[in-house]
């Protein structure tokens, strides 16, 4: 049975404000806090170093600035997340070919189910 998603803090990285809207309301909606959304690769290294979260969803490409170095620090903090883009698998860099990743346009059982399990992974409370 899928966890509950109620009280779940998930960091929002995306810089496509009607995306980064549908993202709030289908997190919302499901019962999660949202941290941002944050459009801007400067805000989310800082938010990614410092907020407390449970899980993030990161969109690739923030206005021509890849997110991996927010992805690195998520890693490092052990702090689950998803990649949110219209790029393929084979785009990704090696190291996260393996990452849950969700193909724009997308689906909120698309989202909220991989999120569900992102914090159902084995090691996760």
């Amino acid at each position: 049975m899928a966890r509950s998603l109620e009280g779940l803090r998930v960091l929002v990285v995306e810089d496509d404000y009607l995306i980064s809207l549908l993202l709030d309301n289908m997190l919302t909606s499901a019962g999660c806090v949202v941290v941002g959304p944050l459009p801007r690769l400067t805000d989310a290294l800082e938010a990614s170093a410092k907020v407390s979260c449970d899980a993030a969803v990161l969109d690739v490409n923030l206005g021509g600035e890849r997110v991996y170095p927010v992805a690195k620090i998520l890693a490092e903090r052990h702090v689950p997340f998803v990649f949110v883009t219209g790029y393929s698998g084979d785009a990704l860099p090696r190291e996260y070919a393996e990452q849950p990743r969700i193909a724009k346009p997308f689906k909120a059982a698309q989202l909220l189910g991989a999120l569900s399990n992102l914090i159902e992974m084995p090691g996760r409370s």
